[in-house]
């Protein structure tokens, strides 16, 4: 009997007009860039900087995340399929983002960004990736709400019986709970790190401190996971890991620089 463990049967969507339905992950996903627009207006103001400038640079983050997600599914972990089936990209409503995609295309629309305002890159990425850290928290209770992206059979207490999409009806690592605790495990530190250093805050370390601490946990929690395709199964790390080492490394670089030799702090406009 599997008394012990939770058995886990939530109804992916909240509820349904006809044909249209809306669901817990849209709800998150769209509460991740609510929470971050309000976390960022916050930083902006503190420094001294316009709520226009803020408009723009949420207009930048949502469609570099969403294309960039999107993308990244397709291409990392479908390419054979989406590639002969091109205008299946668009359909983003029958779900499918990556974050390693989002985590690519991100900092490109930043870079975009950085130079239509005049704000040093760097500087966004320290502050951009507080929130990124908070949204990955709520993407992960959104896989948790569809039973998707869990782990290996396990006899621990906590273990999940997924039982609207496993068939085996195994208890299982719930992989998106340990996940989503870990990135707002990250967002504290982050949000603590710039409360305390922002004044003089050497440009890269959070985003570099952000790409050690998520991708670091992230590469060592994919040992848990069930392979999300196929052609993981017979790979000594899965793709999510393979993806995760450049980040990692981009990371220790640039926590190394600031070491070394700091970038300087952007100049505050209130200072």
């Amino acid at each position: 009997m599997l008394i012990n463990y939770i058995h886990w049967n939530a109804d992916p969507e909240i509820f349904r007009i006809g044909s249209l339905a809306v669901r817990w992950y849209g709800l998150f996903f769209a509460l991740s860039f609510y929470f971050g627009y309000l976390i960022m207006a916050k930083i902006f103001k503190k420094e001294g900087y316009s709520q226009k400038q803020l408009d723009q640079l949420a207009v930048y983050m949502i469609i570099g995340t969403v294309i960039g997600a999107r993308l990244g599914h397709c291409l990392f972990y479908q390419p054979d399929y989406y590639l002969s089936r091109p205008l299946e990209i668009l359909k983003i409503w029958e779900g499918g983002l990556a974050s390693h995609g989002a985590a690519i295309a991100i900092p490109l629309a930043m870079y975009l960004f950085a130079r239509k305002s005049g704000l040093s890159l760097l500087w966004i990425l320290d502050r951009i990736v507080i929130v990124v850290a908070l949204a990955g928290f709520m993407i992960r209770m959104g896989n948790l709400m569809n039973s998707e992206i869990y782990g290996y059979a396990t006899n621990l207490p906590w273990g999940f019986v997924f039982v609207r999409s496993d068939l085996s009806l195994l208890p299982r690592h719930p992989t998106q709970i340990y996940e989503g605790l870990t990135y707002i495990g990250i967002f504290l530190i982050l949000m603590l790190q710039y409360g305390k250093h922002h004044k003089n805050l050497p440009e890269g370390k959070l985003f570099g401190l952000f790409l050690v601490l998520l991708f670091g946990m992230r590469f060592l929690l994919e040992f848990l996971k069930e392979p999300q395709v196929e052609f993981e199964s017979n790979m000594m790390l899965n793709m999510g890991q393979l993806l995760s080492v450049p980040f990692i490394l981009a990371g220790i670089y640039l926590l190394v620089r600031v070491r070394l030799k700091p970038f300087r702090p952007w100049p505050r406009k209130n200072s």
